[in-house]
């Protein structure tokens, strides 16, 4: 039987945070979080992933050129769940910095800063990064 939530037991949503999806949804090197962000006045695709047991979020966008970079929807990791790579032009990333260690990139992936709370993982809204839906 599920367990029943009263108001008040509901686990707090850290302040600029916004729920991406439970923690256990995220497996190391495994298939990502998809999710949408407004990066700079532009509506745009992000990902969340697990690597060496910490969430890490990235826009989905490599730095070679422009474009979407995973090759199934929320595949980003190489067989062996160690690098991310773009699917277009094959650029790979270190997925917990999200540097640049091989192929045409221009620099390291724009990283979106996440955290874990109460078995849950959440991005965190800045000055030029909000929710697709927020007020302005």
């Amino acid at each position: 039987m599920d367990k029943l939530i009263f108001p008040g037991d509901a686990p707090s949503q850290p302040e600029g945070g916004v729920y991406l999806c439970p923690s256990d949804a995220l497996q190391n090197g495994g298939q990502a979080h998809g999710f949408d962000v407004v990066y700079a006045g532009q509506t745009c695709r992000a990902f969340v992933i697990r690597f060496n047991g910490e969430v890490q979020a990235y826009l989905n966008r490599c730095t070679h050129i422009a474009m979407e970079m995973d090759y199934r929807e929320n595949h980003f990791f190489d067989a062996e769940g160690q690098w991310l790579l773009c699917a277009t032009h094959g650029a790979t990333y270190d997925p917990q910095s999200g540097e640049c260690v091989g192929g045409p990139c221009r620099g390291g992936l724009i990283k979106i800063e996440v955290i874990e709370k109460d078995e849950s993982v959440y991005w965190l809204t800045q000055y030029n990064l909000r929710e697709p839906d927020a007020l302005l």
